[in-house]
Protein backbone atom coordinates (compact mmCIF):
# COMPACT_ATOMS: atom_id res chain seq x y z
CA UNK A 1 0.00 0.00 0.00
CA UNK A 2 2.81 2.24 0.84
CA UNK A 3 4.11 1.82 -3.08
CA UNK A 4 0.50 2.68 -4.17
CA UNK A 5 0.33 5.96 -1.90
CA UNK A 6 3.87 7.22 -2.95
CA UNK A 7 2.79 6.70 -6.69
CA UNK A 8 -0.42 9.00 -6.13
CA UNK A 9 1.49 11.48 -4.01
CA UNK A 10 3.92 12.05 -6.41
CA UNK A 11 1.66 12.51 -9.62
CA UNK A 12 0.11 15.08 -7.56
CA UNK A 13 3.24 16.54 -6.60
CA UNK A 14 4.16 17.08 -10.56
CA UNK A 15 0.85 18.58 -11.27
CA UNK A 16 2.14 21.25 -9.24
CA UNK A 17 5.37 21.09 -10.21
CA UNK A 18 4.74 21.16 -13.84
CA UNK A 19 2.41 24.72 -13.08
CA UNK A 20 4.94 25.91 -10.65
CA UNK A 21 7.31 25.64 -13.34
CA UNK A 22 5.83 26.29 -16.41
CA UNK A 23 2.10 27.28 -15.67
CA UNK A 24 3.33 31.55 -16.05
CA UNK A 25 4.47 30.90 -19.33
CA UNK A 26 0.55 29.65 -19.94
CA UNK A 27 -0.44 32.98 -17.59
CA UNK A 28 1.33 35.24 -19.93
CA UNK A 29 -0.26 33.64 -23.10
CA UNK A 30 -2.94 34.15 -21.41
CA UNK A 31 -2.45 37.96 -21.08
CA UNK A 32 -2.53 37.89 -17.42
CA UNK A 33 0.79 38.11 -16.45
CA UNK A 34 2.04 40.05 -19.52
CA UNK A 35 3.12 42.97 -17.12
CA UNK A 36 4.51 40.90 -14.27
CA UNK A 37 7.65 41.33 -12.97
CA UNK A 38 10.34 38.36 -13.06
CA UNK A 39 10.11 38.77 -8.89
CA UNK A 40 6.26 38.12 -8.96
CA UNK A 41 6.58 35.35 -11.50
CA UNK A 42 9.36 33.61 -9.64
CA UNK A 43 7.19 34.33 -6.16
CA UNK A 44 4.00 33.00 -7.48
CA UNK A 45 5.50 29.83 -9.54
CA UNK A 46 7.27 29.62 -5.25
CA UNK A 47 4.10 29.80 -3.90
CA UNK A 48 2.56 26.45 -5.97
CA UNK A 49 6.03 24.93 -5.72
CA UNK A 50 5.05 24.69 -1.93
CA UNK A 51 2.25 22.09 -2.62
CA UNK A 52 4.55 20.21 -5.08
CA UNK A 53 6.89 19.61 -2.27
CA UNK A 54 4.64 19.52 0.90
CA UNK A 55 3.45 16.13 -1.50
CA UNK A 56 6.84 15.14 -2.72
CA UNK A 57 8.56 14.73 0.18
CA UNK A 58 6.42 12.60 2.35
CA UNK A 59 6.17 10.29 -0.81
CA UNK A 60 9.58 9.81 -1.05
CA UNK A 61 9.90 9.67 2.88
CA UNK A 62 6.75 6.66 2.57
CA UNK A 63 8.42 5.19 -0.61
CA UNK A 64 11.77 4.93 0.93
CA UNK A 65 12.95 1.45 2.07
CA UNK A 66 14.77 3.19 4.64
CA UNK A 67 11.18 3.80 6.27
CA UNK A 68 9.21 0.88 5.24
CA UNK A 69 8.53 1.56 1.67
CA UNK A 70 9.19 -0.34 -1.40
CA UNK A 71 11.79 1.41 -3.28
CA UNK A 72 15.25 2.34 -3.18
CA UNK A 73 16.33 5.52 -3.77
CA UNK A 74 17.72 5.11 -7.63
CA UNK A 75 13.90 3.29 -8.04
CA UNK A 76 12.09 6.35 -6.54
CA UNK A 77 14.00 8.24 -8.90
CA UNK A 78 13.47 6.34 -11.68
CA UNK A 79 9.94 6.79 -10.98
CA UNK A 80 9.85 10.44 -10.11
CA UNK A 81 10.97 10.98 -13.39
CA UNK A 82 8.60 8.97 -15.53
CA UNK A 83 5.48 10.22 -13.55
CA UNK A 84 7.44 13.78 -14.40
CA UNK A 85 7.31 13.14 -18.21
CA UNK A 86 3.86 11.49 -18.05
CA UNK A 87 2.38 14.09 -16.19
CA UNK A 88 4.31 16.71 -18.23
CA UNK A 89 3.31 15.21 -21.41
CA UNK A 90 -0.35 15.06 -20.46
CA UNK A 91 -0.47 18.98 -19.43
CA UNK A 92 0.86 19.84 -22.76
CA UNK A 93 -1.03 18.31 -24.63
CA UNK A 94 -4.47 19.67 -23.10
CA UNK A 95 -3.28 22.79 -21.27
CA UNK A 96 -0.42 24.50 -24.07
CA UNK A 97 -2.19 23.46 -27.38
CA UNK A 98 0.34 24.27 -30.34
CA UNK A 99 2.84 21.88 -28.38
CA UNK A 100 3.30 18.89 -31.05
CA UNK A 101 4.38 15.71 -29.45
CA UNK A 102 6.48 13.85 -32.03
CA UNK A 103 7.81 10.24 -32.80
CA UNK A 104 11.47 10.71 -31.35
CA UNK A 105 9.13 12.90 -27.88
CA UNK A 106 7.59 9.39 -27.48
CA UNK A 107 10.78 7.28 -28.40
CA UNK A 108 12.36 8.76 -25.34
CA UNK A 109 9.40 8.28 -23.09
CA UNK A 110 10.11 4.60 -24.14
CA UNK A 111 13.54 5.08 -22.99
CA UNK A 112 12.69 6.66 -19.28
CA UNK A 113 10.00 3.07 -19.73
CA UNK A 114 12.61 0.82 -20.22
CA UNK A 115 15.12 2.33 -17.69
CA UNK A 116 12.30 1.71 -15.40
CA UNK A 117 12.57 -1.86 -15.70
CA UNK A 118 15.84 -2.20 -15.53
CA UNK A 119 16.49 -0.32 -12.13
CA UNK A 120 13.80 -3.08 -10.98
CA UNK A 121 15.77 -5.91 -12.25
CA UNK A 122 17.44 -8.05 -9.65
Amino acid sequence: MKGIWTIIMLVFSNIFMTFAWYGHLKLKEMKISTDWPLILVILFSWGIAFFEYCLTVPANRIGFQGNGGPFNLLQLKVIQEVISLTVFTIIVMFVFKGQHIQWNHLAAFGCLVLAVFFVFLK
